[in-house]
């Protein structure tokens, strides 16, 4: 079954088995929601304690960044290629 294929960059990757992933999820919320529960280390280094999109993780699917919040909607389809980067803060 295709899935949709997920790429972590190196900060969020130390909370998984590997960079590269695969989910089933329809939405970017649910694909999220999948990440946590199989990585739960993953929890809140995405999504904020409210449930939305940190402002410094950036989401693209398909090479489009996803707009926030509302992107967490964005339709997944079972080829889609999904990069979640968390940008570099700093002062």
């Amino acid at each position: 079954m295709p899935m949709a294929k997920v790429t972590l960059d190196p900060m969020l990757a130390q909370f998984a088995p590997t960079r590269q992933l695969t989910s089933p999820a329809k939405r970017v919320d649910q694909l999220v929601s999948d990440l946590e529960r199989r990585y739960p280390a993953l929890r809140f280094r995405i999504r904020d304690e409210s449930g939305q999109i940190r402002r410094f993780v950036k989401v693209f699917v398909n090479g489009t960044e996803i707009a926030s919040p509302t992107g967490s909607d964005t339709p997944l389809g079972p080829n889609d290629r999904v990069d979640i980067i968390h940008s570099i803060q700093g002062g």
